[in-house]
């Protein structure tokens, strides 16, 4: 089961989030929490895989406590669920270190298949967002401008486009996760970005990643 739990400030929205979360049959919501606050606390209390979060809640927003879930280093993947749809908002996310931004307007398998995917250590972002992170990232510096990869670079970006862990990328090329984690930290450096998601996106751009 996919343990998850879900903050939204509210109480009506939380019971449909989590009646269709649950009836996919693979999902357990263990906790709900109306203040970022109280999700955080659950968060470190029950260590869930997932923790799905809006953005605006009293105390703390959901983008402060991705960034503390990031900061304490802790094991868990963070969907913002929200109806904020706008750049400095999705931007603020990813660069907090959410995997996944999917808009409450989205259909409930699209949700549900987001959890999975961020679970899975995969980003998951609504095709709306998708558009605006692409535009985003038009907007960086040009091609020629960026220090080109390596072969190894290369490889570890487009297993990290394919949804792949940085443990399953290690299995894959026979390598150590440390060398993953220093492959990925050169990738951020060398595309000026600060998430894997952001990295994924700027190398389709570029024509190093196929998107299919």
């Amino acid at each position: 089961m996919i343990r998850v739990i879900l903050a939204d400030d509210h109480a009506v929205v939380r019971k449909g989030i989590r009646d269709f979360l649950e009836e996919a049959g693979d999902i357990a919501v263990v906790a709900e929490a109306p203040t970022g606050d109280e999700a955080l606390a659950l968060i470190r209390e029950h260590r869930p895989d997932v923790a799905v979060l809006d953005i605006q809640m009293p105390g703390r927003t959901g983008l402060e406590v991705t960034r503390a879930v990031r900061a304490e280093q802790l094991p868990v993947g963070v969907l913002i669920l929200t109806a904020y749809d706008d750049d400095p908002f999705i931007m603020t996310a990813l660069q907090a270190g959410a995997n996944g931004y999917v808009l409450k307007s989205a259909e409930p398998e699209e949700i549900v298949a987001a959890v999975r995917a961020v679970r899975e250590g995969q980003s998951a972002l609504d095709p709306q967002i998708m558009r605006k992170v692409m535009a985003h990232l038009t907007g960086g510096p040009p091609p020629g401008t960026i220090e080109a990869l390596s072969a190894r670079e290369l490889e570890v970006l487009r297993l990290a486009a394919r949804g792949f862990t940085n443990k399953a990328i290690a299995a894959q090329l026979g390598i150590s996760d440390r060398t993953v984690q220093g492959h990925m930290a050169n990738i951020f450096g060398k595309l000026g970005v600060a998430s894997r998601t952001e990295a994924v996106t700027r190398g389709i751009q570029m024509g190093l990643v196929s998107v299919e």
